[in-house]
């Protein structure tokens, strides 16, 4: 591949990322929609044609590691692992 070819890719790349972003927010801003109007009517599911929309609490326990590696750290450290991964950027 060719620079030419290789900058036209990026280029195309952060075209078609910044409008993932832009969709996103779009996205957001109808979920966020969606949601006031189930708040408005005060339910956690809403029916609309053949859609069935949910929007309840849940309630989960999570494992507080940050706490766990103070009050036990030689614990913490004998079940931590090192893992290895790639990171993909392109900076200007």
């Amino acid at each position: 591949m060719s620079k030419i070819e290789l900058l036209a890719k990026i280029e195309l790349l952060n075209k078609y990322e910044a409008m993932i972003e832009e969709m996103k927010g779009e996205a957001d801003t109808i979920r966020n929609s969606i949601k006031a109007e189930m708040e408005a009517r005060e339910v956690e599911e809403l029916i609309a044609g053949q859609y069935i929309v949910r929007w309840a609490t849940v309630l989960s326990n999570r494992f507080d590691s940050t706490a766990f590696k103070k009050v036990m750290p030689e614990v913490y450290k004998a079940y931590t692992k090192q893992t290895t991964s790639r990171r993909f950027t392109i900076s200007v």
